[in-house]
């Protein structure tokens, strides 16, 4: 999940370098035009208000790992991969708009019985309309027996 607009800014960034244990720079924030860190598009979930991880003022939250509506079928899932193709880096300053659709859906039979793989895709593009990243989560469901 992506929120539509993403703004890159420099506390955030900050803020995701730290939780990474990068050092911080030696004038505290990072500037207009310095890159983010690799995997930096993932936190545009935080800008999602539907966004079913992201605790909401006034309303009970169970944590990431309860079930928070993710799983729409079966006995369980799981986030199986994340895959990120960059187009240009990110920057600070940057506006990106994310839009997500559907990718592909396979099957597999494993031990526990059946498994359904399925495909997200999420592309944010700059506010010129440039293709910046293109991100693909994959998601994994054992179907109940």
């Amino acid at each position: 999940m992506a929120a539509r607009r993403f703004p890159v800014e420099a506390g955030h960034v900050l803020m995701f370098n730290r939780a990474l244990g990068a050092a911080d720079p030696a004038d505290g924030l990072p500037a207009p035009g310095d890159p983010a860190p690799a995997t930096f598009t993932i936190a545009s979930a935080q800008f999602d208000p539907e966004y079913p991880l992201r605790p909401q003022p006034g309303a009970d939250w169970h944590g990431s790992g309860a079930d928070a509506g993710l799983v729409m079928e079966g006995a369980g899932g799981l986030h199986a991969e994340q895959h990120f193709t960059y187009h240009r880096p990110v920057l600070v300053g940057d506006v990106l708009r994310a839009t997500t659709r559907p990718g592909e859906v396979r099957e597999k039979r494993g031990r526990s019985g059946l498994l359904r793989f399925r495909e997200q895709i999420t592309e944010f593009r700059d506010e010129t309309g440039e293709l910046v990243v293109t991100a693909r989560s994959v998601s994994v469901q054992r179907e109940a027996s």
